[in-house]
C-alpha cells in the first residue's frame, strides 16, 4: 500500500465496515457444477442467503438485474448461471422473511417511467419498515432495447442526462407527502391533511409526469440511492444523487484513489466529504489456513473456469468458432475475425479491440508459460477483487480499509448459492467485531440506519430540474 492514505477534503473515516451480499443472478463466477450448488431461481435460495446475511449483521441484500441475456454466438450462453427474477416481486417476498437487512433493486432508467418506478419502490420501502434501495443503472443500446417497445432510443452521451432527470422526478415524488399529511386521529375530518400532497410535473425529451403521488413516506423517508457507473459522468452523477456507491475498485491502493475522487467530486457538487459511501464489490474465499484457503481457491476457479468456459471465453472475443484448440494448449494463433465486440456478448466484453488484444494475450500466455485454460482464469477472476486467506489475516486486512477510510464496506458475490456466505458469517464477522470494526447489532431498523445515512433532504422543486 502507498503511504499517502490521506483523503482531504474534510473527510472522516468512520472506522467501521458494513458489508453487503450481491446474488448476480446470471454470471460466470457463481459454481453451478459442484454438488453443493443450489438453484438460482427457486426462492429457497434466495430466503437462505438472505437471512444467512441478517444473521451476520449485513446491511443490505442486492438484487442484480439482466434485461436481455448475454449471447454466445448469437444464442443465449449455455454457460452462464442464469436467473434473476423479477427484483422487487423477490425483495418484497423476502421482505417478509427478514426483519432488518436492507433490500436493494437494480432497476434500469432507460426502461421504466419515473412515476411508476418511483410508486413501485415506495411500496417495498413501506411494507418493508424503510429497507428499501434502489441500485440506479443506465442503458442505450439497441439490442437491450429490442426487448422493449421503446427500443434503444438513447444515445451514449445522453444516459445520464436522462437518468438525473428520472432520478430526481422520483425523488419529488417519494418527497410529495408532507411529514404530517396523515391524519393521527380518527376524529379528523379527512384522512389527509388539505394540502399535504404536492403533485407532481415534469416535462422533458423522453417522457412527461404530471402525477399526484400515491403513498406517504417510509420510515427512512425514501430509499436509499446506490450508483454503479464508473465513468467520468458516472462518477459525477454518483456524488450528486446517490447515497452509496457500488464500486469496481476494491484493491487497497485503488480503493483510496477512487475514494479521493468521489470525495472530490461530491465537495463540488456541494455535499459534505462524508455524504457518499462506497462499497466495492468483491468476492471472499476463505479458510481456517493460508494454505487451506490457497487450496480452496483453486478449487473455485477449476469450476469457475472449466474447459468450456475458458475456450468459450475466448470466442467471446475472437467471435469465431475455437473448439478445436486444447484449453491446456496455447492461445489461439490465428486472428479475430471482429473488430470491436459488441454488447451481445456481456458488459465484461463489450467494446474491446479484439484484434489489439489478441495479440498482446498471445504475447503474455507465450511469456508466463500459461495455457488458454490458465489464462482465461486469470483474467476472469480478477485478483484485485478476491480475498483469499486466512479469516484473521483477511481480517486484519480489511482492518486497514477500515482505518484509511478506504471504503465503507464490501458488496460480496458468493461464488456458491445459496451457502457462499457462510464462512464469512461464521468465522469471518467474528474476527472483525473483535477488532471492532464491524457492528455486534443493527443500530436501527431501517436501511439508512444500518449505513448511518441521515434523513435526505427534500427534492428540489421543479425550477431546478434538467429537463431530459
Amino acid at each position: 500500500m502507498s503511504e499517502n492514505t490521506e483523503i482531504g477534503h474534510g473527510f472522516v473515516p468512520s472506522g467501521q465496515l458494513q458489508l453487503g451480499v450481491f446474488f448476480q443472478g446470471v454470471n460466470s463466477g457463481t459454481v453451478w457444477k459442484a454438488p453443493e450448488s443450489g438453484s438460482q431461481t427457486d426462492f429457497e435460495s434466495f430466503r437462505q442467503l438472505a437471512q444467512t446475511a441478517e444473521r451476520g449483521l449485513f446491511a443490505a441484500f442486492f438484487l442484480g438485474e439482466g434485461l436481455r441475456l448475454r449471447e454466445h454466438q448469437g444464442r443465449p450462453h449455455a454457460l452462464d448461471v442464469a436467473g434473476r427474477p423479477d427484483a422487487q416481486t423477490m425483495l418484497a417476498a423476502l421482505a417478509a422473511v427478514t426483519n432488518k437487512i436492507g433490500l436493494v433493486a437494480t432497476q434500469n432508467t432507460t426502461y421504466n417511467d419515473p412515476a411508476h418506478l418511483a410508486h413501485r419502490l415506495s411500496s417495498l420501502d413501506l411494507i418493508s419498515g424503510g429497507r428499501a434501495a434502489w441500485n440506479v443503472v443506465t442503458t442505450d443500446n439497441a439490442w437491450t432495447g429490442a426487448n422493449f417497445r421503446r427500443g434503444g432510443y438513447l444515445d451514449h452521451a445522453d444516459r445520464y442526462v436522462h437518468a438525473e432527470a428520472f432520478v430526481q422526478t422520483a425523488k419529488r415524488i417519494w418527497d410529495s407527502w408532507e411529514a404530517d399529511a396523515i391524519s393521527a386521529t380518527e376524529t379528523a375530518a379527512s384522512w389527509s391533511a388539505p394540502d399535504s400532497i404536492r403533485p407532481v410535473q415534469h416535462t422533458g425529451a423522453h417522457y412527461s409526469v404530471d402525477y399526484e403521488p400515491r403513498l406517504p413516506r417510509s420510515a427512512q423517508h425514501r430509499p436509499v440511492l446506490f450508483q454503479a457507473g464508473d465513468s467520468p459522468e458516472g462518477r459525477d452523477f454518483a456524488a450528486r444523487q446517490a447515497d452509496v456507491i457500488f464500486s469496481a475498485h476494491p484493491g487497497l491502493d485503488a480503493a483510496l484513489t477512487f475514494r479521493r475522487d468521489i470525495v472530490a467530486r461530491t465537495v463540488v457538487a456541494g455535499r459534505g466529504a462524508n455524504d457518499v459511501q462506497i462499497m466495492p464489490a468483491s468476492e471472499f474465499i476463505l479458510a481456517a489456513t493460508p494454505q487451506e484457503a490457497r487450496e480452496k481457491q483453486a478449487w473455485v476457479r477449476s469450476l469457475q473456469i472449466g474447459p468450456e468456459q475458458a475456450i468459450a471465453y475466448l470466442e467471446q472475443f475472437w467471435g469465431r468458432e475455437l473448439s478445436g484448440y486444447d484449453p491446456d494448449g496455447p492461445l489461439p494463433d490465428i486472428d479475430p475475425v471482429v473488430e470491436e465486440t459488441s454488447e451481445t456478448r456481456g458488459s465484461g466484453f463489450h467494446g474491446a479491440k479484439a484484434r489489439q488484444l489478441a495479440d498482446q494475450w498471445r504475447a503474455e500466455a507465450l511469456d508466463k508459460g500459461l495455457s488458454i485454460r490458465q489464462f482465461v482464469s486469470g483474467k476472469t477472476s480478477r485478483a484485485d477483487a478476491t480475498f483469499t486467506g486466512s479469516y484473521t489475516e483477511i481480517a486484519d486486512l480489511l482492518a486497514r480499509y477500515a482505518a484509511v477510510g478506504a471504503v465503507d464496506g464490501f458488496n460480496i458475490s458468493p461464488w456458491l448459492i445459496p451457502t457462499g456466505l457462510d464462512d464469512i458469517v461464521n468465522h469471518l464477522v467474528p474476527e472483525l467485531q473483535a477488532r471492532g470494526v464491524y457492528p455486534t447489532e443493527y443500530v436501527g431498523t431501517t436501511l439508512r440506519d444500518h449505513l448511518g445515512l441521515p434523513l435526505p433532504q427534500r427534492a428540489a422543486s421543479l425550477a431546478t430540474l434538467s429537463h431530459a
